[in-house]
């Protein structure tokens, strides 16, 4: 367990979410007076199979040793939200486990946010670089998004596939690389979901060059920078790129362009 400050926080606060949690909703037929309307300390210790001493002790802030597989009883039996079961893992001083993966979705106002972003070039992705939500700009310097089917909505696909034969990327090694690096930590990072492998395959398949940078084993993290591209179209574009997370689903990825000069700047007014 952590400091005495997290012990005595997380007592409280499993304290609270016991005292809050109808004894009917996790099928406790009710009868007899209670002190308090909520579950008690041997109720709550039976149904998340535990000894009520022990129990006792977390409420009462002592220094004993919790497992992940107790925390994830009183979660579920007190009906924690994904919220407060992040609390209360960050408060036993554990890292949340992998969450099981989940179908993601882009609200209208972060939407919103990456047309209003025009002329500059902005896109959400999946920690996989499925593209989900692009404007018009993003869009064009990619050759159009429309017209492929969705799996090849893809930017490590496009990266592979394509933009070595068009030249999009004056340095097209380094950026495949660095796309290699980053795809063996997020199959590291989510070994559950079946997307990863499924395009590891594809791109495995797909180039004898990326395959020979895949055997080299890099990892990589993103790292702000500069793109430097070549549009045929507008000519030569560099572009500053920061990537950003919402707070409501930080397995999204919000990338926004910025013209590293004024040529570029210009340019841009053109695309889209």
């Amino acid at each position: 367990m952590p400091d005495t400050v997290q012990r005595a926080e997380l007592a409280e606060f499993l304290r609270a979410k016991r005292e809050a949690t109808d004894p009917v909703s996790v099928g406790l037929i009710p009868g007899g007076r209670r002190r308090t309307p909520g579950l008690r300390r041997e109720e709550l210790a039976q149904l998340a199979g535990v000894s009520v001493t022990w129990y006792t002790w977390l409420e009462q802030a002592r220094d004993i040793t919790v497992s992940r597989q107790v925390l994830e009883s009183l979660v579920r039996e007190l009906r924690l939200t994904p919220a407060e079961r992040a609390h209360v893992f960050t408060l036993a001083g554990m890292a949340l486990p992998v969450e099981v993966p989940h179908p993601h979705t882009v609200d209208s106002l972060l939407s919103r946010l990456v047309h209003d972003f025009m002329p500059k070039p902005a896109y959400v992705a999946n920690p996989w670089w499925d593209i989900l939500v692009a404007n018009e700009a993003y869009s064009t310097l990619l050759g159009g998004l429309n017209h492929r089917p969705p799996p090849e909505r893809n930017i490590l696909w496009i990266t592979v596939t394509e933009s070595r034969r068009t030249g999009l990327f004056v340095d097209w090694a380094t950026e495949a690389r660095s796309l290699a690096g980053q795809l063996r930590v997020n199959l590291a990072q989510h070994p559950d979901d079946p997307r990863g492998p499924q395009l590891l395959r594809s791109v495995l398949e797909a180039d004898d060059t990326f395959r020979q940078m895949w055997d080299e084993h890099t990892v990589a993290q993103f790292e702000s920078s500069r793109k430097r591209l070549r549009h045929p179209g507008v000519g030569r574009l560099n572009l500053d790129y920061l990537k950003f997370a919402p707070a409501n689903d930080e397995q999204l990825s919000l990338i926004l362009f910025l013209p590293a000069d004024e040529a570029t700047a210009r340019k841009l007014t053109e695309l889209g």
